[in-house]
């Protein structure tokens, strides 16, 4: 999730936006959320990577101290 925002302003037909504000609305979801969204899959259709801002990868230790866990082989029946 994002720490910080910008604002993104855009002309629409009002008939589409009251549209897609009712469709928004029956899905649980804001006009906010539904853009977000749209702009995310967008970016990574096209290729684009991106990080989101206030995102920190994960520390080197946090990398180094995993183990590959050994797959357990099931007993033969007695």
């Amino acid at each position: 999730m994002e720490l910080k925002t910008a604002r993104l302003t855009l002309l629409i037909d009002p008939a589409k936006k009251a549209a897609f504000e009712q469709l928004c609305a029956q899905q649980d979801l804001t006009p906010s959320q539904v853009v977000r969204q749209l702009i995310r899959d967008y970016l990574t259709q096209h290729g684009v990577s991106f990080t989101p801002s206030g995102a920190r990868p994960p520390a080197p230790e946090a990398r180094s101290k995993r183990r590959a866990v050994p797959a357990v082989k099931p007993r033969p029946p007695r």
